[in-house]
């Protein structure tokens, strides 16, 4: 991508392709978890907000056997999900986390994954709890890399903040907004039951695919500019041979609560 078509904070136009192929899934056992939590068994009505491509839509298709819902508001993330997800029983929605064109006490389950830090929260709750049925759940997920043992990884950050000190990771699933997340859920007065969830899972990745996944991150991206990602990008390459496997540690963090 050229500085003359620069991302835009928080649109993921242009970024489909590399979102779609190479962005981590999300561990098995929180999800079952929620699936415990929940406690109706599997035949439930879901949607996933801010699906993207539909990473975690197609995890809840192939968990539950009821209707399911992607909402997503951009186009190019839209129409890659379609393509991923059509040999599953998902329906598609253009809408947002503040208007998800969606009826009222219409679900069982609301999430969003890696996307709630989009959102304008005071709306976006307004909204679920319009859209969940009573003692409904809604999830927020994230899926944070791992990266404290392992050198490679930190001298890869090292770099990136020498590109851009005090970056804001506004997408990491260990962001100021994540982490004051449970205050802000257990003050609702509309919601209740709050559960936090942790899970963990390895995913192997070629180097083409684990330069992937920083080709499809919006918030460096938009923040560094793109001639200094063109140099953070040039810099893994280096790092990392032609044919090394390189291992990613994944904690996936979910935050789950009912509607009163």
């Amino acid at each position: 991508m050229s500085t003359d078509t620069a991302i835009k904070h928080g649109d993921f136009t242009g970024l489909a392709e590399d979102y779609s192929k190479y962005r981590p899934g999300y561990s098995y056992d929180v999800i079952n978890a929620i699936e415990g939590y929940i406690g109706k068994g599997n035949n439930l009505t879901c949607a996933d907000v801010g699906a993207g491509t539909g990473i975690w839509t197609r995890i809840l298709a192939n968990q539950f056997s009821g209707k399911i819902y992607a909402v997503e508001p951009n186009e190019d993330m839209r129409t890659h999900g379609m393509k991923d997800s059509q040999n599953l029983a998902i329906e598609w929605i253009d809408g947002a986390g503040e208007n998800t064109n969606l009826p009222s006490h219409s679900l069982d389950l609301v999430s969003m994954a890696s996307s709630f830090h989009w959102v304008n929260f005071n709306q976006a709750i307004e909204e679920f709890h319009r859209i969940l049925k009573p003692g409904g759940t809604f999830v927020a997920i994230w899926n944070p890399r791992v990266i404290e043992y392992n050198p490679l990884f930190i001298e890869i950050e090292s770099y990136l903040n020498e590109l851009r000190p005090n970056i804001s990771r506004v997408s990491s699933g260990s962001s100021e907004f994540v982490n004051n997340l449970a205050s802000k859920l257990s003050s609702l007065d509309n919601f209740e039951k709050l559960l936090y969830l942790e899970g963990y899972h390895t995913q192997t990745f070629t180097k083409d695919s684990y330069i992937g996944v920083w080709n499809s991150v919006n918030d460096i991206r938009h923040q560094i500019g793109e001639e200094n990602f063109t140099k953070f990008i040039a810099f893994i390459d280096k790092k990392i041979d032609d044919n090394q496997q390189i291992e990613v540690l994944y904690k996936t963090r979910a935050w789950v609560i009912s509607k009163k």
